[in-house]
């Protein structure tokens, strides 16, 4: 259990049966009753967001989550087969369970994925990637880095936006976060 008066971003609850991450909180004393801790939590399996207010110094189930590092080895019809880093196990994914950034998962990666008790939460990419260019525009001589940009395809999938003067077959850094180039690798 946790006091609502510990509340602080990131830490994780129970609420109607699943997980809440505290996002915002916001200690409220106002002069006449009691005081109250407004908050801002996110639901982690949906992303769904909810504002809450409890009481000051109420009790709530906090979620025990455990972070597993472990490295995505091969993929298997829908499902990715991943293999625990400590005891050398192997799991199964879906790609619903991997979420949106599943475009940037690449055979041998290491990611996190987060549990509680045995139902996954969410996995953790690295913030940032390094992939090859599969396809894509030629580029022209004469075009900068501060012109417009070109749709490229990777080497997951995966599609983002680049500068003009990136060529097919070069590999370059992305931000998993944000969808974004960042530079050649």
């Amino acid at each position: 259990m946790i006091s609502s008066n510990d509340f602080r971003p990131g830490v994780s609850i129970v609420l109607d049966g699943s997980v809440w991450r505290v996002v915002d909180f916001l200690h409220v004393k106002p002069g006449k009753g009691s005081a109250f801790v407004r908050t801002t939590l996110k639901n982690v399996q949906s992303g769904k967001q909810l504002e809450k207010t409890f009481r000051a110094g109420e009790s709530v189930p906090q979620a025990t989550l455990e972070k597993v590092t472990m490295q995505h080895t091969y993929k298997e019809g829908d499902e990715f087969i991943f293999m625990d880093m400590e005891t050398y196990e192997e799991g199964r994914l879906t790609s619903a369970q991997i979420g949106d950034r599943v475009k940037y998962l690449k055979d041998g990666m290491e990611v996190n994925v987060i549990r509680w008790g045995e139902q996954v939460l969410e996995v953790e990419l690295p913030n940032s990637v390094v992939l090859e260019i599969v396809e894509t525009d030629p580029g022209v001589k004469g075009d900068t880095a501060t012109g417009g940009t070109k749709p490229a395809k990777l080497e997951t999938g995966a599609t983002i936006m680049v500068p003009l003067f990136i060529a097919q077959g070069e590999r370059i850094k992305i931000d998993t976060r944000e969808d974004k180039y960042l530079g050649r690798e």
